[in-house]
């Protein structure tokens, strides 16, 4: 089942790394910097429970998805108290992990940053106060900008089509088209970018539209 999930997140685009006992997935969650884990209870050696345990007493507030073959709600409860922060009951389908997988990363992400502020790199953006900087000097943004990259910040690590962010940020404006989001990606990149030509933060998905990474 690890390998047949593996090879579903990564044709998602989710970069995976696969454990098959407690002790090593222990490990591996202290020694690298994983954005979820997704922890089955029944692992050998060291319980799903046991290795959460020892994550949370770590310090380590990595957000964790608990898998069981087990129904029984006084062992969701158990899972919920020692520090996981959604529990899936065995069988379930790969659309519904990953619909859990983005609802826990998006709360999590608002946990790590206080509502209308974001940084990435060497920018830092408030869209409460709209005002931006970049390696701490002034960054002048315009209004869309801001609700370009806010969206696109809301959706990180998620392709947005054109036709969406016309949606989001113009609200399909009767005088917008796809050609106005891309002129306006390129005039944002020549300002948050280090080096527009190969950006590191706003990608361009050919044939499909952008994602922001950071």
């Amino acid at each position: 089942m690890a390998i047949a999930l593996r090879d579903g997140l990564e044709s998602e685009d989710y970069s995976v790394e696969v454990q098959s006992d407690g002790p090593s997935g222990l490990r591996s969650a202290m020694e690298k910097d994983f954005d979820l884990i997704v922890l089955d209870v029944m692992l050998p050696k060291l319980s799903g429970f046991d290795v959460c345990k020892q994550i949370r007493a770590a310090g380590n507030k990595v957000p964790v998805i608990m898998l069981t073959a087990r129904s029984l709600e006084i062992e969701k409860v158990q899972g919920l108290k020692i520090g996981a922060d959604d529990y899936m009951t065995k069988p379930f389908s790969l659309m519904e992990l990953i619909a859990r997988i983005e609802a826990v990363l998006r709360r999590a992400s608002r946990e790590d940053h206080p509502a209308g502020t974001y940084q990435f790199g060497d920018v830092s953006l408030d869209f409460g106060k709209y005002e931006a900087t970049k390696g701490g000097e002034q960054l002048e943004l315009s209004a869309r900008e801001f609700r370009i990259l806010k969206f696109l910040i809301e959706h990180r690590g998620q392709v947005i089509s054109r036709d969406q962010l016309l949606d989001g940020v113009w609200s399909f404006d009767s005088s917008s088209s796809p050609r106005t989001v891309d002129t306006h990606i390129a005039k944002v990149r020549q300002k948050i970018e280090t080096t527009p030509n190969n950006p590191q933060h706003l990608i361009t998905i050919h044939g499909v539209g952008y994602k922001f990474v950071g």
